[in-house]
């Protein structure tokens, strides 16, 4: 009897450890470092959103599994997306951005679109383009695309995240906006938008209507033109400028010339007048000398020897020796 029951409890320990090392490895489930996960009962198909599972290995028991989602990048693109600009023309953009589920809030987005998010994701993110787009002319798409790459990637932010500050404002550049609402006072419904962040937006191709973009190219054509021609403008403006100073130069040095040649001729005059005072000063003094030691004391003998003096002189007068005639008169007398 005793044999008898010892065989059952060695069975007994025997079946369970055998259902211990067939069942043990089978409780065991992993979710991947790219993933979060919730519970799954394999049994009844429930899900269990109380706790979000991130990467490793979990005990969770044989009729459990994980049900998981895509915690890494979500990689979207959208080409050709019409939308109108502020002056009612329709113009077509390229758009790429990247999103990330947030783990705090992975049980609403469950609740409501299981893991069906990614077209909700996506016309949501067209919506906010289009809504954001009338905020610029055309023009501004064709020079200004900094700023509208910005406001397009904000509008974007804000309508698949919501306005509320994210847990950890650490974790991406828009993480905490300026005038976000604190994430515990935020709306789960109405305030949180789709329960995804946008961490990264890029602006691609913007087709512009071919008939716009003509009408813009002449109007930069028509731009420079008119630059040019200010740029000509202001060339003949300095040159007439250079020519006005040139011919004020060239009339201060004829002036300059013309001043220095009349100074030049004045002193040459007055050189001239001083030469001709003083030859005729000396002279003066030389014949008051000469008269004095010849004797000629009387006006009609100094004019006579004057008159000889001046015949002298001349290149046409030729004088001979005649002692049969008196030409000095009766100088013995």
């Amino acid at each position: 009897m005793a044999l008898g029951i010892e065989h059952v409890i060695i069975g007994v320990v025997g079946l369970g450890v055998l259902l211990l090392v067939i069942l043990l490895p089978m409780s065991f489930s992993g979710v991947e470092y790219y993933e979060f996960a919730f519970k799954r009962q394999k049994s009844t198909g429930s899900v269990n959103t109380d706790e979000v599972y991130s990467g490793g290995k979990y005990l969770i028991g044989p009729d459990f599994t994980f049900k998981t989602f895509k915690a890494s990048a979500h990689f979207e693109s959208l080409s050709d997306v019409s939308v109108f600009t502020s002056d009612k023309l329709e113009v077509k953009l390229d758009v790429s951005f990247q999103y990330f589920l947030k783990k705090e809030d992975l049980a609403i987005l469950h609740r409501n679109y299981d893991l069906y998010y990614e077209k909700v994701i996506r016309t949501s993110a067209i919506d906010a383009l289009k809504g954001e787009a009338p905020n610029f002319n055309t023009r501004e798409f064709i020079t200004n695309r900094k700023v509208l790459e910005a406001a397009l990637f904000k509008a974007v932010r804000e309508r698949l995240g919501g306005n509320c500050c994210a847990k950890d404002c650490s974790l991406y550049q828009f993480a905490c906006p300026p005038g976000c609402k604190e994430y515990a006072l935020c709306d789960d419904k109405t305030e949180k938008g789709l329960w995804v962040y946008v961490k990264y937006f890029q602006l691609g191709a913007v087709e512009i209507p071919s008939d716009v973009e003509d009408r813009f190219l002449k109007a930069l054509t028509l731009k420079e033109e008119a630059a040019r021609e200010e740029l000509l403008q202001d060339a003949q403006v300095v040159r007439k400028k250079t020519e006005a100073d040139v011919r004020n130069i060239q009339n201060q040095a004829l002036e300059i010339s013309q001043e220095a040649q009349a100074q030049a001729q004045m002193i040459a005059t007055v050189a001239a007048a001083n030469y001709t005072a003083t030859v005729e000063k000396a002279r003066s003094q030389g014949l008051k000398a000469l008269y004095n030691r010849l004797g000629l004391n009387t006006q009609e003998l100094k004019n006579s020897f004057d008159y000889l003096r001046t015949l002298r002189t001349l290149e046409t007068a030729h004088f001979t020796v005649d002692f049969q005639q008196k030409i000095v008169g009766n100088v013995g007398n």
